[in-house]
């Protein structure tokens, strides 16, 4: 049984109150994935504001356009410093994801640590190398192209 690690990291220009006001708000998570993943948050009268035990349930569809179930928890949250996800239902065995920001200069660097680990054993360490690395990949870049255009760098 396979356990990974995916880790991105971008710059802006912007300070650190600007990206954490939009990161941290779990309504935003849409906008910033690719509409290929279906991706719909099933939860109502979600908060503005993440917070430590937050439970949040999306439907998406990670691979062959299959809808799945996904629950997520909030974990930690350390005001304008980092927050982490946790599946607590969904397509992996584990996922646990870790997104920080800190100051850089005069702007803020956004870095992400996404440790998990596929379901059905070697079934699930070939559709990482098949797969799931490259789906993890394109979701990231999409993020960063979304994210450069809601905050442009001058």
């Amino acid at each position: 049984m396979g356990f990974y690690q995916f880790k991105s990291s971008q710059y802006f220009n912007n300070s650190l109150d600007e990206l954490w006001e939009f990161i941290s708000n779990p309504r935003n998570l849409k906008t910033i994935t690719p509409d290929y993943m279906g991706f719909d948050i099933q939860t109502e009268d979600l908060p503005e504001k993440m917070y430590e035990g937050m439970i949040i349930k999306y439907k998406v569809s990670p691979a062959l356009g299959i809808k799945t179930t996904w629950v997520t928890e909030i974990t930690h949250v350390k005001h304008q410093h980092y927050f982490v996800d946790e599946q607590r239902m969904g397509p992996y065995k584990v996922w646990h994801h870790e997104h920080f920001l800190e100051p850089a200069g005069t702007g803020t660097i956004m870095r992400d640590i996404v440790s998990y680990q596929p379901p059905f054993g070697i079934l699930g360490n070939l559709a990482n190398t098949i797969l799931i690395k490259r789906k993890l990949n394109e979701i990231f870049d999409y993020r960063s192209m979304a994210l450069k255009e809601r905050f442009p760098q001058e």
